[in-house]
């Protein structure tokens, strides 16, 4: 197979980030020719290794927002990198942070840090699937990237920003995603943002 054909048919698919078992269904190849081809190619520099049995095209762009999807399954993006995406907080966020069922990790790559916090399954809901410069993503409604960001201040886990933007938010949905953590204390420090505000829109 020339590499050629190869990026153009993994970029036609939208495929950047692909394991061995969707790299051998795309090119109708054996298991061990697929993982053959990928680790010589690991060498030649057409592919990178994200993880174990993760791979990306060299030269190819994939959004952070799409390699923390496909690094820790299953997730979304949420918590401070979604209050920033949606201009909820002023500072800047150089980690990629997820949320997911499964064990908290934090993965370093050559194309950046992500972090993935535990949820409860039952909360593991209100994310919705966006297109951001043609790539598909999941990321958290505005409202649950709140809670979820919220939540683990009430854990201790992470640290209040003291510049939250409410503007456009529905409260109706954030205390509706709040009960599905069983938190008092969540529930307690929404309460407190909103009075702190004086119904302002922004929390100084």
């Amino acid at each position: 197979m020339k590499s050629l054909n190869i990026i153009q048919k993994l970029k036609s698919l939208n495929l950047l980030i692909f394991t061995p078992r969707e790299f051998k269904n795309i090119f109708d190849l054996s298991d061990k020719t697929a993982r053959v081809y990928i680790s010589r190619n690991l060498k030649t520099g057409l592919f990178e290794k994200l993880r174990s049995g993760l791979y990306v095209l060299k030269d190819s762009s994939p959004s952070p927002y799409q390699i923390a999807n496909r690094l820790y399954q299953p997730s979304y993006i949420s918590l401070d990198k979604a209050l920033a995406h949606y201009g909820m907080i002023p500072e800047t966020v150089f980690s990629v942070t997820s949320v997911t069922t499964k064990p908290t990790r934090e993965l370093t790559t050559e194309r950046g840090l992500y972090i993935y916090q535990t949820i409860k399954p039952q909360a593991f809901t209100g994310y919705r699937l966006a297109n951001l410069d043609g790539q598909d993503i999941l990321m958290a409604e505005p409202e649950k990237a709140l809670v979820d960001y919220l939540y683990f201040v009430s854990l201790g886990k992470i640290e209040l920003s003291d510049r939250i933007n409410l503007n456009n938010l529905d409260k109706s949905k954030i205390l509706s995603f709040a009960k599905l953590f069983n938190r008092p204390k969540l529930n307690r420090l929404i309460e407190q943002i909103y009075a702190s505000t004086n119904n302002a829109p922004t929390i100084y």
